[in-house]
């Protein structure tokens, strides 16, 4: 099973922050690299990344990479913003494509529930979008927006490297428990 793993946004994306000056990127890279090596502790998976640290890949690319690999499932790792300043939306939300693939929607059910629950954050629930790697990719496809970095509390869990292992770890069972993959 070939898993793509992108860390959403890049590292010199323009606005995507905390207020007080965390990118979004730094939590989002070292959530995809936990989930990569708990991903790795799978029979038959191979873990690739849409992302690059050297520069911001043009949603474009990190699609076709996907397809040109022929990955089984793509997963984008996001954290929320609401406005500008410090603000009280909070909680974890699941991306699907509009067009409600079935597989996607399961699986996103799963994720949506265990990563709540074990975080102890409000779950938003399952949503539809059209994000171009919602649309784009030719595999399940799902984004996981993990907290707001515009909540002052979640903020503060989302530069926890506790945390970002946490948000991996549920994922990554998540997918195990989805497509019945055995450890090794």
């Amino acid at each position: 099973m070939k898993i793509m793993i992108d860390a959403g946004h890049g590292f010199n994306t323009p606005g995507k922050q905390t207020p007080d000056g965390m990118k979004e990127y730094e939590f989002n890279r070292a959530t995809a690299l936990w989930l990569k090596k708990y991903l790795g502790l799978y029979k038959n998976v191979s873990v690739h990344f849409a992302h690059s640290d050297e520069y911001d890949v043009p949603l474009q690319q990190r699609t076709a990479h996907a397809n040109s690999i022929g990955a089984h499932l793509y997963v984008s790792l996001h954290a929320n913003a609401y406005g500008n300043g410090w603000s009280e939306p909070n909680g974890v939300e699941t991306y699907i494509h509009s067009s409600r693939p079935a597989a996607a929607a399961s699986l996103a059910n799963i994720i949506q529930e265990r990563l709540a629950k074990a975080a102890g954050l409000r779950n938003r629930g399952v949503k539809t979008a059209n994000f171009q790697v919602l649309r784009q990719t030719k595999c399940t496809a799902l984004l996981v927006e993990c907290g707001f970095m515009t909540n002052r509390h979640e903020a503060s869990l989302l530069r926890d490297d506790s945390f970002r292992k946490l948000c991996a770890k549920e994922i990554s069972k998540s997918i195990a428990d989805y497509y019945s993959l055995s450890t090794i």
